[in-house]
């Protein structure tokens, strides 16, 4: 049997797959207008201290250090920094680090942002624990993270929406190495069952169609995950090769995952 490359971690989506450019421009063009209104209505502006947890492409963290000014710092961490190397500057720090388990420092940040990277991380919850501890007094933390089993196509509901096996093999495959796919929806009890304070919540939801972003980020996921679905008799490679052609259907409706961007405050 096949495995995922996970780099050890379990996270399959790794950077150094040639599928992670495609798949990290789809996420900047579909969430980062939203990611960055969160940003503003929290107030980031200048001499801000901030924590990019699984910085990805790093379009977030340079809008922070842009945001933060000569007077701030931002550090962006990851478990691949290949694609945040070049954004080093003098306000903006990248190191690779693996959170759950590599250390963060005490009271040290006004504002951490995530986005989806605990769904996968099988230490979420000590690594929620050790984020909350790395707010100063009155700092901002931020999640975003999916939750992808509540809305699932429906086609009595729309006839182009259609349930593709790929699909369902994806996440199989996710649950199979840790991922817990409803981890958005519960974000805002843990939120508030460790104590953060001024917890707020809102939800993005999209029914993409080919030629969409979405789409794209789709196609991106299903190609890196292709053999170890295939080997893992999760899915036939006709099923897989029907699949891919259908991503290319005009009448083709797919609802995405539902983004859930929850916010608190250390009190």
């Amino acid at each position: 049997m096949g495995s995922a490359q996970t780099n050890g971690t379990g996270y399959v989506f790794v950077n150094s797959g040639k599928e992670a450019r495609t798949r990290f421009a789809a996420l900047s063009t579909i969430y980062d207008r939203g990611t960055v209104r969160h940003l503003e209505d929290l107030g980031v502006g200048s001499g801000w201290h901030c924590l990019e947890i699984g910085g990805g492409s790093g379009t977030i963290a340079k809008w922070l250090a842009d945001r933060v000014g000569s007077t701030g710092h931002v550090l962006v961490t990851d478990l691949d920094t290949r694609f945040l190397e070049p954004l080093e500057g003098p306000n903006l720090e990248v190191c690779r680090h693996k959170i759950g388990t590599d250390p963060l420092p005490e009271a040290a940040f006004d504002l951490i942002h995530t986005r989806l990277v605990l769904m996968h991380v099988p230490e979420r919850d000590a690594a929620l624990a050790q984020m909350i501890s790395s707010l100063k007094p009155g700092g901002w933390l931020l999640m975003e993270e999916y939750d992808s089993c509540s809305m699932l196509p429906d086609p009595v509901a729309n006839p182009n929406e259609t349930i593709l096996a790929t699909h369902l093999a994806m996440q199989r495959l996710l649950e199979d190495n840790g991922v817990n796919r409803r981890y958005g929806r519960l974000l805002s009890g843990l939120l508030r069952a460790r104590g953060l304070s001024s917890v707020g919540a809102e939800a993005q939801l999209f029914l993409w169609q080919s030629g969409s972003p979405g789409i794209a980020m789709m196609r991106a996921n299903f190609e890196q995950l292709r053999e170890v679905m295939i080997e893992r008799n999760y899915i036939t490679r006709q099923e897989f090769d029907r699949d891919l052609a259908q991503l290319d259907d005009p009448d083709l409706l797919m609802p995405s995952s539902i983004l859930w961007s929850v916010w608190g405050r250390r009190p």
